[in-house]
């Protein structure tokens, strides 16, 4: 288990998020390569804006041949008005999209 190293900060891809560049910086909180998991706290950026904490988490499930990615948002909205992020979570299965599809040209 390896806990809570500073990352860059990441920019969204702009086509890919209400067309609008995003910029978040995090932390990873935890990688338990046991449990093929990853977690990142966002500490700045335009999230926080909207959300008072903002965690996410990416897991990938091996069975055999078969691989699920779960991706979860753990989040506290600054006021009721704010949306959740559904923009963000297409972004995210996307991303998860085209990996698939880069590992399996390979």
């Amino acid at each position: 288990m390896f806990n809570r190293a500073r990352s860059q900060s990441s920019e969204f891809f702009p086509e890919r998020c209400d067309g609008k560049k995003k910029v978040a910086k995090e932390i990873i909180e935890a990688i338990d390569e046991e449990k093929k998991l990853v977690t990142f706290k966002v500490i700045e950026g335009d999230l926080m804006e909207l959300y008072k904490t903002f965690i996410a988490t990416v897991h990938v499930d091996t069975q055999g041949e078969s691989n699920v990615v779960t991706w979860t948002f753990e989040y506290e909205k600054l006021n009721e008005n704010v949306e959740d992020p559904n923009t963000l979570m297409g972004m995210c299965i996307n991303m998860t999209k085209d990996i698939e599809a880069h590992h399996l040209q390979q």
